[in-house]
């Protein structure tokens, strides 16, 4: 188990470093802790094989990098549809208030196919040797003969250099290493905005879009809730249809049954009775996502330190980084900031 380069986590980050090794014929070897690839970007086939995002999402034409990428991956994209009456809802004592979005906004972007088109697409590069998945570190040691070893509950794994694509307050209290890192990353890390961490994702499949036969471009935004926001989500192809959003994060205590019950008694509010006649409804609490998110010590504003100076130059001897979309100069969290840290790694890399 001994490798050049040894990358912690298969999400976009990792995956597209492995996918640009592995063209310069560099060793590597990726580590998931999770049973699948894509860490938050997690597509669902709901019911009739409705793709419904419960991770990352959208993207615009701001997304350089992504786009660039996947014009490499020939992987198409398609507009956000957004047709239609939008609603506000803006008091629980007061009708749901009718918009007519402007025609003029710059439009949101969605992967034909679903997000994990891009992970799928990448995780076909790589050959089974490369890639570990239901595999945890629990300890890094460094020493500057020996290189790295890292130790999970069954594995020893030993290498030149490790890159770390984990959220970094995840990865600051979910390893424990020798020698311990810098104080300093230690702070900043337990301090810095891990995105979608306290994000409640939900969607409901249907086998009609009867929203659109109404008028409704499915767009909603709330100060009510449980629901704060609402996109259309109809496939590409738009043959399979989903109403797709975000729930309010103070639920997350809640049952399943609850917050399902209490979305469905809003959106027939919204949309009336047919609302109800959803297929299967599909939600990622990520807060109970222990392979993403540990709770705070003290409140963390978003995107607070992400992109810190800190994370932009190795450590130990300049063997071991730390990437991520955390931790990206620009457009931290999202997914164009995932792609720049495994270019920005990739490029120091060739260097040395």
């Amino acid at each position: 188990m001994k490798t050049e380069v040894l990358i912690i986590g298969a999400g976009l980050t990792g995956l597209l470093l492995g996918y640009r090794l592995k063209k310069e014929r560099i060793s590597f070897r990726i580590i998931e802790s999770r049973n699948r690839i894509g860490g938050r970007i997690h597509t669902v086939n709901s019911a009739n094989e409705t793709p419904i995002e419960m991770g990352a999402t959208w993207l615009s034409t701001q997304h350089q990098e992504l786009l660039l990428l996947l014009k490499e991956l020939k992987t198409p994209v398609f507009e956000q549809f957004m047709d239609g009456i939008a609603l506000f809802e803006s008091l629980s004592t007061a009708p749901p208030q009718p918009i007519q979005l402007p025609k003029n906004q710059q439009p949101s972007y969605r992967v034909k196919g679903g997000t994990h088109t891009i992970i799928n697409v990448l995780g076909k590069h790589l050959d089974p040797e490369e890639l570990i998945l239901n595999e945890k570190i629990k300890t890094i040691n460094y020493t500057s003969k020996d290189g790295f070893t890292l130790h999970s509950e069954n594995q020893k794994y030993l290498s030149k250099k490790v890159i770390s694509t984990l959220p970094p307050m995840l990865l600051v209290n979910a390893i424990q290493f020798s020698p311990a890192l810098p104080e300093e990353i230690v702070t900043i890390a337990n301090k810095t905005h891990t995105w979608m961490g306290d994000s409640i994702k939900f969607g409901l499949s249907y086998s009609t879009p009867f929203w659109k036969e109404k008028n409704y471009s499915g767009t909603v935004f709330s100060n009510v809730g449980p629901i704060t926001e609402l996109y259309d989500h109809s496939n590409y192809e738009n043959d399979r249809y989903a109403l797709k959003g975000f729930l309010q994060s103070n639920i997350y205590t809640d049952t399943k049954e609850n917050r399902t019950s209490k979305v469905v008694n809003q959106l027939q509010k919204l949309f009336g009775a047919e609302a109800s006649t959803y297929l299967k409804y599909e939600e990622s609490v990520w807060r109970n996502e222990s392979e993403t998110f540990v709770p705070a010590a003290h409140f963390v504003l978003p995107h607070q330190n992400n992109g810190h100076s800190l994370y932009q130059t190795p450590i130990y001897n300049k063997n071991l980084y730390i990437g991520g979309a955390e931790t990206a100069l620009q457009f931290g969290g999202y997914m164009e900031g995932a792609i720049r840290s495994a270019q920005s790694i990739y490029q120091k890399l060739k260097k040395q």
